[in-house]
């Protein structure tokens, strides 16, 4: 029996260095695959394999002391899931382009969204209707998922979102509350940060994204659709009851299926439905 392990941790690291060694020998000796990014400002870990094994892994992990309140989402899988393991050292762990704009201490990050439970986000959505929800993912993530009635933006890449906000593309949001949301919270522990040195007033992030309101809701909530995911899995389902939201570019029905187009273009991913992916 398999499972896949999805945290992050902010938290000021002086040798990242000696954290991708450490890590790529840990996943080594337990037979995990994955991907974990590690830079100054903390780690960011998606990894897979048999469940003893993956256990191993996040004791040894939480053992480091800046390590230890993380965060960790379980989902079934395997490390057949990921091609490879890939550990490396970057200058942020999650890719929006402005490294040098971001604050971390030992709480994480500095000046980012008030972070809401997913139970919060409804009492908060029953006192300020006019909340919105901000999908901090990219376009083709949030074509088979997303909250009701969220601002999803054509953000291909992270990097995208800090051109769109400083273009002013959403400045009629700076006056509403905002709740920012992701697959497993952390480039909304980012995008939070920048909206609002922004000059965003109220800004909110979903706390364990996705991952974590699926878990406790189910399809019984505010989301609609299936939770893409980077591995081979491509998405995840929170229930049998799950909707099709998607629609395939090629004949339009509705499904949750991601794959690559056919070549020349094989490198880009599209909605496409079983009948139509190559």
């Amino acid at each position: 029996m398999g499972k896949i392990v999805l945290f992050y941790v902010f938290a000021p690291l002086a040798d990242p260095e000696a954290i991708r060694l450490w890590q790529r020998a840990l996943c080594e000796a337990n037979g995990l695959r994955g991907r974990i990014i590690v830079s100054r400002h903390g780690i960011n870990v998606t990894v897979g394999g048999e469940i003893r094994a993956v256990k191993r892994y996040v004791r040894a992990t939480r053992e480091y002391p800046p390590f230890k309140t993380a965060d960790v989402k379980w989902s079934d899988g395997s490390a057949e899931d990921f091609p490879k393991l890939s550990v490396k050292v970057r200058e942020e762990i999650v890719t929006f382009g402005v490294p040098g704009e971001l604050e971390i201490d030992e709480s994480g990050v500095v000046g980012g969204g008030v972070h809401l439970s997913p139970d919060e986000v409804h009492a908060l959505l029953e006192e300020k209707p006019d909340a919105v929800f901000f999908d901090g993912r990219n376009a083709i993530e949030a074509e088979i998922g997303r909250f009701s009635g969220a601002v999803v933006t054509p953000a291909t890449t992270t990097r995208d979102f800090v051109t769109l906000l400083d273009a002013g593309e959403y400045d009629h949001l700076k006056d509403r509350p905002v709740i920012t949301y992701c697959t497993g919270g952390v480039r909304c522990e980012v995008l939070s940060a920048v909206m609002r040195r922004r000059g965003f007033s109220e800004v909110y992030q979903l706390e364990g994204g996705i991952a974590r309101y699926g878990e406790r809701f189910g399809d019984r909530g505010l989301w609609e659709g299936s939770m893409y995911v980077f591995d081979r899995r491509m998405r995840v389902d929170f229930s049998d009851d799950t909707r099709r939201i998607g629609r395939c570019v090629q004949c339009g029905t509705p499904t949750s299926n991601v794959a690559n187009l056919a070549p020349p273009q094989d490198r880009e991913l599209a909605v496409l439905c079983e009948d139509c992916a190559p």
